[in-house]
C-alpha cells in the first residue's frame, strides 16, 4: 500500500469513527473537519454502512445524517445529557425536547429562547397534552434549567446555533435575559430516525405503538433473515465496546461462530479499531481515542485510584468471581464532582475520588460483568463508541 492509499484508508476510518460518534453532522457543528471527510468519502461510506449494518447515510453540502438506530427503547445506557454535570435527561426533559422540536418546526429562521419558552407553555396547555399531565412554566429556576438543557442538546446536534446571549443568564433571571438562535431546519428534519413514520402506525396502546415503531421489516426469505442477523451483530459491535456471546440470540451466536473472523476483520479495517477475541465475547478498542466516550483517567489522583481499582478487580475476579458493588457506593456512581473530589449526590457523603474511577473502569462495558480470566483493564479501558444521545425514557 503506497502513501496515497494509506492516507485514503486513514481518512475513511476517521470518517466512520466520526459518524459513529456524531450521526448528525453539519458543516459547523459538532466537528467541521469530520464533516469534510464524510463529504469526501460519501459514496464509500454509504455503501459500507448499508451493506455492513443496514444503516442509510444521507450527505449533502450542509448535512451528513447516518440513519443509526438504537437496539431498543429499553436500553438506557446512553441517555441524553446536555449540561456540564452530565446528568441524564428526565422524562420531563424528553417531553420538553419533543414539544420544543414541534415549536421550532413552526418557528422562523431565527428565534429567541423567550419565544421558545412562551410557545412551549402554550403548546403544553393544549387539551391533548394537558391530559397527559405535562405542565410547564418558566417561573422557577429548575423549570428554566430544563428548557436550557433541551436547547443545549439541540445546539450540540447542530439544530440551533447561538447568535447572541447567554443561556445561564436566562436560567438565573429569565425576564431580564434572552438568547437569539439560528434554526437549522435540515438538521431538525434529520432528528427522527425510525423505519417508518409514527403517523403510519396504528396500535391500541403505547407499548404496542413503540414496538411497531422500532421493528425492522424483514422479508420472509432465508437470505433476508441471514442479512438481518448480520446487521444486528454489526450494529452491536459498532455500538458497544464489549459484546458477550451469552447476550446474543441463538441465530446471532451461530452466525458469529461461523463468520467471526470475516466480521471482525471487516469492522477493524473500516474503523481502525483493534479486536480482542475471548471465549465469552468480543472487545473492540480504539487506539486513536476518536470514538471514546469515557476515558480512563491517566494523571493525578484520579488516574492512580483507577489503576488501583482495576488491579483489585482483576485479582478478585480471578480468585473468586464477580465483584458486587455495594448499594452505598453504587448510589454514588455517576456525575460526581471532580473539583470537590467527593460525591455530590448524597448529603454528607465522603466517598472520595473512587466515585470518578468506577464509571471509568466499568462504564464502557455493556453491563460491567467481568468473568474470571477476563482482563479488567481491557473491559474498563476499552475505547467504546459514543453516538448521539439515545432518546430513552428514563425515570
Amino acid at each position: 500500500m503506497d502513501a496515497l492509499e494509506r492516507r485514503e484508508l486513514e481518512e475513511r476510518q476517521a470518517a466512520v469513527r466520526a459518524l459513529l460518534r456524531y450521526p448528525l453532522l453539519t458543516a459547523v457543528e459538532p466537528d467541521p473537519n469530520a464533516f469534510k471527510l464524510v463529504r469526501r468519502h460519501a459514496r464509500w461510506l454509504r455503501e459500507w454502512f448499508a451493506e455492513a449494518a443496514g444503516w442509510s447515510l444521507r450527505v449533502d453540502n450542509g448535512l451528513a445524517r447516518l440513519q443509526k438506530r438504537v437496539p431498543g427503547s429499553s436500553d438506557c445506557t446512553r441517555p441524553a445529557a446536555a449540561d456540564r454535570s452530565g446528568s441524564p435527561f428526565s422524562r420531563r426533559r424528553y417531553a420538553l425536547l419533543c414539544v420544543g422540536l414541534a415549536v421550532l418546526e413552526r418557528a422562523d429562521a431565527q428565534v429567541t429562547l423567550g419565544q421558545v419558552a412562551e410557545r412551549v407553555i402554550a403548546m403544553a396547555a393544549e387539551p391533548t397534552l394537558a391530559r397527559t399531565g405535562l405542565t410547564f412554566s418558566i417561573a422557577t429556576r429548575d423549570e428554566r434549567a430544563d428548557l436550557v438543557a433541551v436547547v443545549r442538546l439541540l445546539q450540540n446536534m447542530g439544530v440551533l446555533s447561538r447568535v447572541a446571549g447567554d443561556e445561564q443568564a436566562f436560567v438565573n433571571s429569565a425576564p431580564n435575559s434572552d438568547v437569539l438562535y439560528d434554526v437549522n431546519r435540515r438538521a431538525m428534519a434529520g432528528m427522527l430516525v425510525t423505519p417508518r413514520g409514527p403517523s403510519q402506525i396504528e396500535a391500541p396502546d403505547f407499548a404496542s405503538r413503540l414496538e411497531r415503531l422500532e421493528a425492522d421489516m424483514v422479508a420472509d426469505a432465508a437470505e433476508s433473515r441471514r442479512q438481518a442477523v448480520r446487521h444486528a451483530l454489526v450494529r452491536r459491535l459498532l455500538d458497544d465496546p464489549v459484546v458477550y456471546t451469552e447476550d446474543l440470540t441463538p441465530d446471532q451466536q451461530a452466525y458469529l461462530a461461523s463468520q467471526r473472523p470475516f466480521l471482525v476483520r471487516r469492522i477493524c479495517e473500516a474503523t481502525g479499531w483493534l479486536a480482542e477475541v475471548r471465549a465469552e465475547g468480543l472487545l473492540l478498542l480504539d487506539p486513536t481515542g476518536d470514538a471514546t466516550d469515557l476515558r480512563m483517567p491517566e494523571e493525578g489522583t484520579d488516574g492512580h485510584a483507577t489503576l488501583l481499582l482495576a488491579e483489585y478487580l482483576a485479582q478478585t475476579l480471578k480468585a473468586s468471581g464477580p465483584v458486587p458493588i455495594h448499594p452505598p457506593l453504587g448510589a454514588c456512581i455517576g456525575p460526581a464532582s471532580r473539583a470537590r473530589r467527593f460525591c455530590s449526590r448524597c448529603s454528607g457523603c465522603r466517598v472520595p475520588t473512587i466515585t470518578v474511577s468506577l464509571p471509568a473502569v466499568l462504564g464502557t462495558a455493556s453491563d460491567a460483568r467481568l468473568a474470571p480470566g477476563r482482563s479488567a483493564a481491557h473491559d474498563g479501558a476499552s475505547a467504546g463508541v459514543v453516538r448521539e444521545p439515545r432518546i430513552s425514557i428514563a425515570p
